[in-house]
């Protein structure tokens, strides 16, 4: 493969704040260092469609305080296919885009790491996802502002709870990780969180029923996973057929939590991961994934970011089951 000269960014699958600061980071670094970058709107489609354009500095002048991605972003059935990644190959060439940043998530960047392979790409991911479930780095680009704007939800939630003396179900995003769900509870004060990690044959809610309703806590909350099967709405109608006198309330959070001005440590994360992928390039590495793990640049091959498991500490568990008596 000749010298790298241009390269072309893309975000893709669910938005998430810090990806605007993502995009300014990888768009001056590269110009910084001599590159030529690309703009690849919408995700995979914009390969597939040629929807490229040359970025400068004044194109990412102004972002880095702004939530979505300015890039757009999708989800791309298309890429799925042989088809799709052939004609998505055919328009890099025709760009002339040497190397490919995509800033995503599991989703993202598994398409990445296929693409790498199938046609000998240079291809760098940037963990841009809510749900922190990227292995190989401490959080990703869009979890603590995520994690803040639910705190938020939650303590004017509790206001309500109180006030009525009832028990509220939150439901979050993170279906697979409960980084999210588990954090939220710890940081707000809720009695219990009900996420994928802890799901044993114990159940849950009788666990938390047993030990987190005592006639000294009439009103509590209870921050959960979001489930296709067990969801809040599952764990508020089961408490209201075993548990009749309680009065029950649910909250499904939904998209509000992608949404607002990310916080200062997503701005610094994108910033960082931004740059380092920049760095990756012109270090010579290939299909690996930037993360920042213990306040250092890492990079951790793509098949590792997206297929191994995140370890979870389950201390956290206990400092919520601890702290909800």
């Amino acid at each position: 493969m000749g010298k790298i000269k241009t390269i072309g960014i893309l975000t893709s699958g669910g938005d998430a704040p810090g990806m605007n600061a993502a995009i300014r980071a990888v768009t001056r670094a590269g110009i910084c260092n001599g590159f030529n970058i690309k703009g690849i709107y919408r995700g995979y489609d914009g390969l597939i469609y040629d929807d490229i354009k040359p970025f400068t500095t004044e194109n990412v002048s102004g972002i880095i305080m702004q939530g979505g991605t300015i890039l757009k972003t999708a989800r791309s059935k298309a890429f799925m296919t042989p088809e799709g990644r052939a004609k998505a190959y055919e328009n890099l060439k025709k760009e002339q885009i040497d190397a490919l940043v995509v800033i995503g998530g599991n989703g993202s960047l598994t398409g990445a790491k296929d693409f790498a392979q199938e046609y000998d790409l240079c291809c760098i991911g940037l963990p841009g996802t809510i749900d922190n479930d990227l292995y190989g780095t401490d959080t990703t680009i869009g979890y603590d502002t995520t994690l803040n704007t639910i705190v938020d939800c939650v303590d004017r939630i509790r206001d309500t709870a109180q006030s009525h003396e009832r028990i509220f179900f939150i439901e979050v995003m993170g279906r697979d990780a409960g980084y999210l769900a588990q954090n939220s509870a710890i940081a707000s004060g809720a009695e219990a969180a009900i996420i994928p990690e802890d799901s044993t044959d114990v159940d849950q809610l009788a666990k938390f029923m047993e030990r987190g309703i005592r006639k000294s806590k009439k009103s509590c909350i209870v921050i959960v996973s979001e489930s296709p099967k067990c969801g809040a709405m599952y764990y508020a109608n089961r408490v209201k057929k075993e548990f009749p006198e309680f009065d029950v309330r649910v909250s499904i959070l939904g998209y509000v939590q992608r949404g607002g001005r990310p916080s200062a440590h997503d701005r610094i994360l994108a910033s960082r991961t931004g740059v380092g992928a920049v760095e990756a390039i012109m270090q010579g590495q290939r299909n690996v994934m930037v993360g920042i793990h213990n306040n250092e640049v890492t990079y951790i091959p793509l098949v590792e970011a997206v297929r191994s498991d995140k370890p979870f500490d389950r201390k956290l568990i206990e400092v919520l089951d601890e702290l909800s008596i």
